[in-house]
């Protein structure tokens, strides 16, 4: 693997991969000008300049035929792993077969035979490179714009959470609110971006609601067996009453004296975190449900982070938050 002197560190590069010394060669020198080149002999050397250079890497180009893999594996290679790359073909050869395939799996955006015309490759080879720059400065602006749909869309479920207490057990209720997103923080659990090329926004808005109803219908029904249950007469027999609740639901917590303890601390925000096209588990819906059941019963629980774990001990019960306090914990994740 060879890697000629880059004209200037910032400029996107070009990697050039052929089995032939001479083709490498001649090619350097006629586009080394226009932007730093790196060089390989093969499919492999290719793959590994990608994942060393990708970042800074605007245009493959390949030759077909070399020991081993056709150099069409590594441009779809590149267009599975770095999409921002512009990936052209070059051979000497006619291997009609294997280029229309790349073509029509858009692994390649241009297919150029040699002998190469040096003018017309250093004009394709400067057009590829703007496209390069075109495909970064679009994919920045999406990336813009997706987070705050992100953003959005996190908002939207922790409003829902207040909702769900609000309807269940009162307007002035906000304790399991506090207790449940703390716990989220907590387990530093972040949210999953869904696959924003595959999903219409209006298509996300509804997947959402979906998502949320069935949440919210599963918590209802989860508080009402509570409900079912008594009130505890202590906090001790509260905190017993849910860790039962719990793993009857499928989540696996255990009692260290009145302690409830979480080790599986994805369960603690999954309808935070989760995708939207994850339904959202039973066992989870229990855990919002016992906060909610616990908060008419006059219990709290106040979550800490103990080593790999989030341990869940009785707390004072409030019942004045401030009026910004949603607002707080939006901004906070």
């Amino acid at each position: 693997m060879n890697e000629a002197k880059a004209t200037q560190e910032s400029s996107a590069a070009i990697i050039f991969v052929d089995d032939e010394a001479t083709a490498v060669k001649y090619f350097q020198r006629a586009i080394g000008s226009l932007a730093p080149v790196l060089t390989g002999g093969s499919v492999e050397e290719g793959k590994a300049l990608l994942d060393a250079h990708g970042d800074r890497v605007g245009v493959l180009v390949s030759d077909q035929r070399m020991p081993g893999e056709f150099g069409n594996e590594l441009l779809r290679y590149a267009s599975e792993r770095y999409p921002h790359v512009v990936r052209i073909l070059t051979t000497a050869y006619s291997e009609i077969d294997q280029t229309v395939a790349a073509v029509n799996l858009g692994h390649i955006h241009r297919y150029i035979k040699k002998p190469w015309d040096i003018a017309a490759l250093r004009m394709e080879l400067k057009q590829a490179l703007e496209l390069s720059d075109l495909r970064k400065e679009r994919d920045h602006l999406l990336r813009e714009k997706l987070g705050v749909l992100q953003k959005q869309t996190l908002a939207t479920r922790i409003g829902l959470i207040r909702a769900l207490s609000a309807t269940l057990i009162g307007t002035e209720r906000f304790q399991p609110v506090e207790t449940y997103l703390a716990a989220a923080v907590l387990a530093d659990v972040r949210n999953s971006e869904p696959d924003w090329l595959l999903l219409d926004y209006s298509d996300l808005v509804a997947a959402e609601s979906s998502r949320a109803g069935a949440f919210g219908n599963m918590v209802a029904a989860k508080l009402a067996e509570l409900r079912n249950r008594g009130a505890g007469s202590t906090a001790g027999d509260a905190v017993a009453a849910v860790a039962q609740s719990l793993n009857e639901a499928g989540i696996k917590v255990r009692r260290e004296a009145d302690a409830l303890v979480w080790e599986e601390l994805a369960a603690l925000a999954e309808f935070l975190g989760e995708p939207v096209n994850q339904a959202v588990s039973t066992g989870h819906a229990a855990w919002l449900a016992s906060l909610l059941w616990l908060d008419e019963n006059g219990f709290a629980l106040e979550p800490r982070r103990e080593g790999d774990a989030v341990a869940f001990r009785p707390a004072q019960y409030r019942t004045e938050f401030p009026a910004d306090r949603l607002a707080a914990w939006i901004e906070q994740f």
